[in-house]
């Protein structure tokens, strides 16, 4: 799991770099796109583990700046 914990991190503190100061609705919502392509396919246990249960962890447009804020945090503690 520790593979899958830094290839996470890796991509979700990416994105969230980028996302935090764009200025584009456009881009925000392609790293969303992205973000969601990639959790279809990341370690089912770890998003379990970061999601505490949530079943919209990360697709939510509504919660996604709180969420991988979050996700990276965590992911980051984890390392």
């Amino acid at each position: 799991m520790k593979h899958s914990i830094e290839s996470a991190y890796c991509f979700f503190h990416q994105k969230w770099r980028v996302y935090q100061y764009s200025n584009s609705p456009q881009q925000k919502e392609e790293i969303e796109y992205a973000i969601a392509s990639y959790v279809e396919t990341m370690n089912s246990e770890l998003y379990a583990q970061l999601s505490g249960g949530r079943t919209d962890f990360l697709l939510s447009h509504a919660t996604f700046p709180t969420d991988i804020a979050a996700a990276v945090n965590q992911l980051e503690a984890m390392l």
